[in-house]
């Protein structure tokens, strides 16, 4: 396992200064976009573009990896978001910062690619779930330390987007200076859509639900900080802690998941967000304290949609179909988190309220939960137990390659 680790010592680098840059880069914008005064449906439709561009990439950056190799793929991802960084510094204009999200959006998942893939090629079966726990662990970690660097520079100023820039440049070193073969891209299974959602709508309905929550989450919340007139360090520590408590809770949430039908775990975490979200929307807390608490506590809620969705689904297929179910999935996640910053915008616009964000989290989640009620009576028609539940794994979208590194996909541990 030593070894195994030492040879991605260079891949987890990479993960780790990419998603640093990623956290720094996403939020920054959304922070400049309302201390510059835009409208918040303008910033809900800027953002949306970057969601746009991760599911553009899903059909197309395969077909540069596999021509030119995944080290050259990586260099043209790497360079080109780079350059898309540094660019959103030069001009604000609604219609330039879409096309450089549409554009980041869909190098990112292209970065994703080349990294899981290379992950997916040299993990033995026995080490698989080790490795995907700590690259899950790195993506909320670079995210998260991602916020703090808000406290570096001005964000009126240029000096943040020269930072991003410079991050996501210093992410090419460990992957280029790396020795080895060109690993190939995973085999994947064709999957419909349809005939996912008709065998395991909870699933599917879980991670569109996941992903409404979750982009909303990145895109507005420091748009709503914003408004309340909470200062830019005080922002970072709200993102900071509300990415941290969803990585400090998936044991948890695992551990509740494992021992419970997983049904009434998705039905209980739903309700409780639109809980948590209706209370801060109704009491509009202002305060650092009280807004840090609230989010806290729905960040440890929110982040545990998607992975027990995913979870479900495996309940129900098997760990034969694992990598199509996923991709499916991961589909269903990101058509909700493409619309999703226009969605959340139009309420918060709608409510004249920046609370309207929170008001929009609890008509999405208790919609949810109401049709998990009714749903999970009819895939009782394929009989799962708890004892049958395959092992819970922490999940975060990323790209489609990633599916194939899910502990459930290795034949030793299926049913």
């Amino acid at each position: 396992m030593v070894n195994t680790l030492g040879a991605f010592g260079a891949l987890f680098t990479a993960t780790f200064i990419f998603l640093t840059g990623n956290g720094l880069l996403n939020t920054l914008l959304s922070s400049h976009m309302a201390v510059e005064r835009l409208s918040t449906t303008t910033t809900g439709m800027v953002l949306s573009c970057y969601y746009i561009g991760l599911l553009t990439g899903s059909f197309t950056c395969h077909r540069l990896i596999q021509r030119v190799g995944h080290i050259r793929a990586f260099t043209v991802f790497a360079a080109t978001t780079t350059a898309a960084a540094l660019l959103h510094g030069l001009h604000l204009s609604p219609w330039f910062w879409g096309v450089l999200r549409f554009l980041c959006g869909t190098t990112t998942f292209g970065m994703f690619m080349v990294i899981e893939s290379w992950l997916n090629e040299c993990t033995e079966s026995r080490y698989r779930g080790r490795v995907f726990s700590i690259y899950m662990t790195l993506t909320y970690l670079g995210i998260g330390i991602g916020q703090q660097l808000l406290n570096v520079g001005d964000v009126h100023g240029q000096t943040l987007f020269i930072i991003a820039g410079v991050i996501f440049a210093l992410c090419l070193v460990p992957v280029s200076a790396t020795e080895g073969v060109h690993p190939s891209l995973p085999e994947t299974k064709p999957y419909h859509f349809m005939s996912i959602f008709r065998k395991a709508p909870l699933g599917m309905m879980g991670s569109m639900a996941a992903g409404l929550t979750n982009s909303a989450f990145y895109a507005m919340t420091p748009v709503v900080c914003t408004d309340i007139g909470l200062p830019l360090r005080q922002l970072s520590w709200i993102m900071t802690i509300t990415v941290f408590s969803g990585l400090a809770a998936q044991w948890v949430v695992g551990t509740l998941s494992d021992r419970f039908d997983r049904t009434v775990v998705m039905t209980v975490i739903a309700t409780a967000i639109a809980a948590v979200s209706g209370f801060i929307f109704v009491i509009g807390e202002t305060s650092f304290l009280g807004m840090a608490l609230g989010m806290g506590l729905f960040g440890a809620l929110m982040f545990a949609v998607y992975p027990v969705s995913v979870a479900r689904a495996h309940d129900i297929f098997g760990g034969q179909d694992a990598v199509a179910v996923s991709a499916g999935l991961l589909f269903a996640y990101s058509i909700g988190a493409s619309v999703s910053p226009l969605l959340a915008s139009g309420v918060m616009t709608l409510l004249n309220s920046p609370f309207g964000l929170f008001a929009f989290w609890c008509l999405i989640n208790s919609t949810f939960a109401v049709v998990t009620l009714y749903l999970r009576k009819r895939e009782k028609i394929i009989i799962v137990t708890v004892k049958d539940q395959v092992a819970f794994a922490p999940m975060k979208s990323t790209s489609s390659v990633a599916l194939s590194l899910d502990p459930r996909s290795s034949p030793e541990i299926n049913r």
